[in-house]
This record gives structure tokens, sequence and C-alpha cells, in this order.
């Protein structure tokens, strides 16, 4: 079982920053037109399990489709360090770009494929 552990989170040229507390029990790769381009491995988490630091406030939205995720991203540098939507039970939560993340081993994953172009 993976570690439960607090990341410091962000875009690249530091204006959006968050800290979120997750396990990376389960990565996930979409090859949804937007995840594929961007080259996003998501990480979800609760609302409580996300901590805005700086700069969330000043993101852009996009959103595409069905309009049900709110694509984030700095307004300055262009990253999309997180998203947010309502899951499949209802909830909110939080999408986690994976490689914004300080401290992940990239090479220690097993992304989860996840076939976004047929929804």
């Amino acid at each position: 079982m993976a570690e439960m552990k607090t990341y410091a989170g962000g875009c690249h040229c530091g204006q959006v920053k968050y800290e979120v507390q997750t396990d990376m029990a389960q990565v996930v790769s979409c090859n949804c037109s937007i995840c594929s381009k961007r080259g996003l491995l998501l990480n979800f988490v609760t609302p409580e399990q996300f901590k805005p630091v700086s700069g969330v406030d000043s993101q852009k939205l996009y959103q595409f489709n069905k309009k049900v995720i709110e694509h984030l991203f700095c307004p300055t540098c262009g990253v999309e360090s997180y998203g947010t939507g309502v899951g499949p039970d209802g909830k909110r939560m939080f999408a986690i770009n994976v490689r914004c993340l300080e401290g992940v081993d990239l090479s220690t994953l097993t992304p989860m494929p996840f076939n976004g172009r047929e929804m």
C-alpha cells in the first residue's frame, strides 16, 4: 500500500501554488484530446486533501465537450497543474497533474490507462 504524503504543487512560473495530501496509489493516464496533448498524469483527491496556497484564484478556465471538468491554467505560464469537477459519485474532486508535484519520481509510478476519448 502506498504511503499518504503531503506534496507541494504548482505551475511552472510559481504563481499557482497548492499542497495536496495523497498516496499516489492510483495515477491515471487519460487519452482524451486535452490530457494527451498536455501530457497529464492525474491523481484524484477530495477537497479535504487539497489546500490552496497562492494564485489559484487568478487561473484561467477552459472547458470543452460536456463542460463538466474545469481545466484551470496559470495565465502567465499556461501550465495546468490541476483541474476540478464532479466525480461519478456526485462529489467534488480535484484532478492533480502529478507532473506538477515536487518530489514525485515518475519512474516509480504505473499509470492506469483511461479511455477518455470514448466519453
